[in-house]
């Protein structure tokens, strides 16, 4: 058993400041139980109608952030749930307990996206746990704060790529076969997709590559009744900030949207909800932006 952490810090220090967060950093791929303050990844108000009521779902990342979140609410809705995670095993183990103590149904799969052995892992476990797969969320990912684009290295890029693009292809490929009509895939892109960001270049093009394969994908998969659909956060206080950017920029996170704030994982997860539910029937190739207010095209 793995047991449930506090925040690191006292709560004066855990308090958020004035505008972003307290600073701190971690090393990828970054791990909630030692944020500081934590996000908040189950909205208490939030009461689920049975829109994915049987439904069986693989979330990638799933272990914390705002697969965790999505996690949380899709069991709301009824869904079990398969969780893929890298190596962070504290995290991932919350998320299923807390599932577990609400009385959903969690299973937990390790293992590094960037290798097709592990979608091929991760869709076999599911099938053999639930018997069926009805809903795909990719949305692991990495990013890196460079200064250039000089200082990127070889290593950072195909790193990045292998984890954000080509694992979105492989477990995609891996879980096709096993889904019929009905069925719904939900990427993560993000708003660097639409804006761009000068100190994460290789990531803002990687999410451009996730928007244009969420397109491409759903006019591939249209005619077979499957649906494909995105979601484009802003700013979202998740590990990927602190494993990944300067303190200056911590203190600071979320404060340039317009609604001057980072947003809570909570606050995403009702997104995917909706794309994975027959509430969006007549939506596929779309992209969702809960961005803080940030207006984008596409």
């Amino acid at each position: 058993m793995y047991p449930i952490y506090e925040p690191i810090g006292t709560k004066e220090e855990c308090k958020e400041v004035n505008i972003g967060f307290p600073p701190q950093q971690q090393e990828l791929p970054g791990f909630e139980y030692k944020m500081c303050p934590r996000p908040i990844s189950d909205n208490t108000d939030y009461i689920g109608s049975g829109k994915l009521k049987d439904k069986v779902a693989i979330i990638t990342g799933g272990d914390s952030g705002i697969g965790r979140a999505v996690a949380y609410a899709f069991v709301k809705e009824g869904a079990h749930v398969a969780i893929s995670y890298l190596d962070e095993h504290i995290d991932a183990n919350e998320t299923k307990a807390a599932i577990e103590n609400s009385g959903g149904k969690c299973i937990l799969i390790p293992g590094d996206l960037r290798y097709p052995s592990t979608s091929k892992e991760v869709v076999e476990k599911t099938l053999n746990t639930f018997g069926k797969i009805d809903i795909l969320i990719n949305n692991q990912g990495m990013q890196v704060y460079q200064e250039s684009i000089l200082d990127i290295s070889i290593e950072q890029l195909t790193k990045t790529f292998e984890t954000n693009v080509f694992g979105y292809f492989y477990l995609t490929q891996a879980v096709l076969p096993h889904l019929k009509k009905g069925a719904t895939i939900v990427n993560t892109t993000s708003i660097t997709s639409y804006e761009g960001n000068a100190n994460m270049i290789d990531y803002s093009a990687t999410n451009g590559a996730r928007t244009s394969f969420t397109r491409s994908l759903a006019l591939s998969l249209v005619d077979k009744g499957i649906r494909v659909n995105g979601v484009a956060p802003g700013p979202i206080w998740t590990p990927l900030q602190p494993s990944s950017q300067p303190l200056d920029e911590i203190v600071i996170f979320g404060s340039a949207s317009p609604m001057g704030r980072a947003g809570q994982p909570f606050e995403v997860a009702t997104s995917y909800v909706f794309l994975a539910s027959d509430d969006s029937s007549y939506m596929t190739g779309q992209v969702l932006h809960p961005n803080g207010g940030t207006i984008v095209t596409g």
